[in-house]
C-alpha cells in the first residue's frame, strides 16, 4: 500500500527545503519504508532522549548493526550507511579560509563535528594562521591520553610542516561530560612546554563530550 506521506514530504522538501521535514521522514526517503524508519528511530537504546539521539547512536553503528536495529534488508541498511556516511564526509571537508576562530566557543563549535560521535578517545589539532584561521585538522592518535601515547613529535611535526602559527589541541571523552582528568592535564602541560620550544604556542586544548554541546577549554579555566 502507497504511503501517501511520503509524496507529502517530498512535496515539502521541494517547496520549502529538506530543514522543514522531520528525521522520521528523511529516514523514510530513503528506505521507502515508514515503519522502519520508525523502528531505527526507537530502539531502546533511544526510546526516552529523542532523534537527536538515535542519531548519534546510528551514527557509531556498522553495517551489521544497522540492519539489526532497523530490521533492514541488506540494500537498505547499506542505503543508511550510505547517507551517514555522507555526512560525516562534509563535515570532515578541508577547512576554508572563512573558519575564523576567535574564542574557545569557536573551536569547540567548530571541533564538534570531528568528534562529538566518536565512542572511545581520539585526539585533534586545530593548525592556524596569524589570523587564527583554519589552516588543516589533523588526527594525531586515539586512545586513552597520556604524553606517550599523544605522540608530541607528530603534534609539532604536522604544525611545523603546515607553516602553522599556533595550534589548538582537542580530544573527545566517550562519556558527555568533558572535565580533564590527571593525565590530561599531564599531557596538556608537556604539549604546551614541547610547542614553545619551536615557538609555535598551544592556545588552548578542547575536551568535547560525546553526543553533547559540553565542552571543557583549559585557555577559559585559565589552566593554559
Amino acid at each position: 500500500m502507497k504511503d501517501f506521506r511520503i509524496s507529502e514530504t517530498i512535496e515539502a522538501m521541494q517547496n520549502q527545503g529538506p530543514k522543514s521535514v522531520t528525521t522520521e521522514d528523511l529516514l523514510t526517503i530513503i528506505l521507502g519504508n515508514r515503519e522502519k524508519a520508525e523502528r531505527l528511530l526507537r530502539t531502546e537504546l533511544t526510546l526516552f532522549s529523542g532523534q537527536k539521539e538515535a542519531l548519534r547512536v546510528l551514527s557509531s553503528e556498522d553495517f551489521d548493526g544497522i540492519k539489526y536495529l532497523g530490521k533492514l534488508t541488506n540494500t537498505e541498511a547499506a542505503r543508511v550507511l550510505a547517507s551517514l556516511e555522507v555526512g560525516k564526509r562534509i563535515a570532515h571537508m578541508p577547512a576554508t579560509e572563512c573558519q575564523h576562530i576567535s574564542s574557545p566557543a569557536d573551536a569547540a563549535a567548530y571541533l564538534q563535528k570531528h568528534l562529538s560521535y566518536e565512542t572511545h578517545e581520539k585526539f585533534y589539532v586545530l593548525l592556524l594562521n596569524t589570523k587564527n584561521r583554519v589552516i588543516r585538522v589533523k588526527q594525531i592518535s586515539e586512545g586513552s591520553l597520556t604524553s606517550s601515547i599523544v605522540g608530541i613529535k607528530e603534534v609539532l611535526s604536522a604544525a611545523i610542516t603546515a607553516h602553522a602559527s599556533s595550534l589548538i589541541a582537542a580530544h573527545s571523552h566517550p562519556s558527555s561530560y568533558p572535565s580533564p582528568s590527571t593525565s590530561d592535564r599531564e599531557m596538556t602541560k608537556a604539549l604546551a612546554q614541547a610547542c614553545e620550544t619551536v615557538s609555535i604556542p598551544l592556545i588552548d586544548h578542547i575536551i568535547l563530550g560525546c553526543g553533547s554541546n559540553r565542552y571543557y577549554s583549559f585557555k577559559e579555566h585559565g589552566d593554559l
